[in-house]
């Protein structure tokens, strides 16, 4: 009997519900073509909804989502609403309320993409960074004294427990494995590379590499294992990407480095992201924003949503289904559009996602 998922889709603000909309339709040719149903639900959650009755995630919607396989998502921000009410009452609220504790960020050049980076092509831009996402300074942990005086003082604590690091690393090494280069042929070993600063910031970091380096060597020994502070990361993403193959790191610096990494893939335009709950319910969506100046328009690029629906089917298992999305949108990339930029594809926005919906079914 057929595979079912239920998914819960917030197409959200802005270009969201566009974007969002032809991930859908490419989400549904590849169901049909490798025989599994999609069960779509829409939620309303975004600026519209707030301004409409005050609401942002009530409680009974949350738990509601729970029983869902996965959450499919467009966008969230409104320019009529004060940032940080949509983004924490919603992004960051189901990312803890639903332990979302990994951030899988694919670094990936595709065919016919104008990357800034000289003689630099697919061939050498292709890594994953795996980003900690309920830990560290984003917590929240600290405070203000003396507010509005020449003696303020702001604290704002990096905090992380052995038991957050572990299963991080442990799902970063269970990756580099799964995925890494020598297991998709394009290298010699699968690698996963540890970004801290453990010349600084001592205590943090030295429980990251001590973790590191006792689970890596008893529990996955057939991984390499490297090392490399932040700032000379940032440097190699720039000047050797093809150094890397997997990078784990910590919510803040994962947070930077992966706004890099995408610059170097051609944008945010094409950058998809996926807030991970291995065997719970984990988010997908695009990572360039809602974009409202292009809001109804039909110019807006929907390939980085349409790429974060194939991480979507990744994740449920469903592999053969993400591969044809993947090979379907370097197709369009590598012979059709002329730009990711919206308004200068050189197709609408429905044309793109019908491009990469024929592509994924024949």
């Amino acid at each position: 009997m057929p595979e079912t998922y239920r998914i819960a889709v917030i197409p959200g603000d802005g270009t969201g519900p566009e974007v969002v909309r032809e991930g859908c339709k490419v989400l549904r040719a590849a169901a049909e073509r490798y025989g599994f149903h999609l069960e779509m639900t829409e939620f309303d959650f975004g600026g519209e909804r707030y301004l409409r009755t005050g609401e942002v995630l009530p409680d009974g919607d949350l738990e509601a989502l729970r029983g869902f396989h996965a959450i499919y998502l467009g966008a969230i921000g409104h320019p009529d609403v004060k940032p940080g009410i949509l983004e924490k009452g919603i992004l960051l609220r189901l990312r803890f309320e639903l332990d979302q504790y990994i951030n899988l960020r694919p670094v990936r050049l595709y065919p016919g993409v104008a990357a800034p980076l000289k003689n630099k092509g697919p061939e050498h831009i292709d890594y994953v960074v795996i980003r900690e996402n309920s830990g560290g300074i984003y917590t929240g942990t600290g405070g203000v004294s003396m507010k509005g005086t020449a003696h303020e003082v702001a604290v704002q604590s990096m905090v992380y427990t052995r038991f957050q690091v572990e299963r991080c690393l442990r799902y970063a090494f269970e990756y580099a494995r799964k995925f890494g280069k020598k297991a998709r042929g394009k290298g010699a070993a699968n690698t996963l590379a540890l970004v801290g600063k453990t010349n600084v910031l001592t205590h943090v970091f030295d429980l990251w590499e001590r973790v590191f380096h006792e689970i890596g060597a008893r529990d996955f020994p057939d991984v390499n294992r490297e090392y490399c502070h932040v700032d000379a990361a940032c440097m190699w993403m720039i000047k050797n990407p093809e150094w890397f193959d997997v990078l784990v790191t910590s919510n803040m610096f994962g947070d930077i480095i992966t706004d890099l990494g995408a610059e170097t893939q051609g944008g945010m335009g094409i950058a998809a992201g996926g807030n991970i709950h291995p065997g719970g319910i984990s988010m997908f969506e695009p990572i360039g924003g809602s974009a409202p100046k292009y809001t109804g328009k039909n110019v807006i690029n929907p390939l980085a949503a349409i790429c974060a629906g194939a991480m979507m089917l990744e994740t449920l298992g469903e592999m053969e289904a993400a591969r044809a999305i993947e090979e379907a949108v370097k197709k369009v990339t590598g012979t059709c559009i002329k730009s990711l930029s919206a308004g200068k594809m050189g197709y609408t926005t429905r044309e793109v996602g019908d491009l990469v919906a024929r592509f994924v079914s024949t």
